[in-house]
């Protein structure tokens, strides 16, 4: 896999830690270098580890699914990008209240977050070539955009958390009817 596409794989799954982080940015009263990082850490580690355990996964299995690779990774990314739509149509009052300064709150968003990467991570299995160059690629877009996210969000509140999570979840459908369309008609 090109790592243009695993760079447009990682923005899409950055897409709900990003939200999260505008909402953490948005809660923090003293907003500290420390907030950021600790937030932008977690997201990005668990964004990273999580394909992680999914491409092994998926390499387990990659022989029994080589005709259909494709179709699966389309499914894959097409579901996690309509699952990612509809939650940024969904009002969340639990969100408004929330601690991310909380280690526990912190390690339970983290996860929430990274649960679509693990899926993810079997298609990676399936279509990269370098898998590991792959997961770190995700965890540092992750990293880099949840620490943005802390700061825009201080600055704009929560004005387009919903939208960018959204944005992801298109960015991960185009891709899994590029990898569908590129194996049908081009390879």
């Amino acid at each position: 896999m090109e790592y243009i596409s695993v760079i447009i794989i990682a923005i899409g799954l950055a897409m709900d830690a990003f939200a999260v982080s505008i909402a953490s940015g948005a809660a923090y009263k003293q907003l500290q270098v420390k907030h950021a990082l600790r937030i932008a850490v977690f997201f990005g580690g668990f964004q990273a580890f999580m394909p992680l355990i999914g491409a092994l996964a998926g390499l387990t299995i990659k022989t029994y699914i080589q005709d259909t690779d494709h179709w699966i990774a389309f499914a894959i990314l097409s579901v996690i990008g309509g699952k990612m739509i509809y939650e940024s149509l969904k009002i969340s009052e639990t969100q408004k209240n929330f601690d991310p300064s909380n280690i526990l709150v912190l390690l339970t968003l983290s996860v929430a977050t990274s649960i679509d990467a693990l899926v993810v991570g079997i298609t990676l299995s399936l279509v990269a070539s370098n898998i590991i160059a792959a997961v770190v690629i995700i965890g540092f877009v992750t990293f880099l955009l949840s620490y943005m996210g802390v700061y825009i969000g201080r600055k704009f509140g929560h004005f387009c958390e919903n939208k960018i999570e959204a944005l992801g979840g298109l960015v991960l459908i185009a891709l899994g009817i590029k990898i569908l369309l590129e194996h049908l008609f081009f390879s």
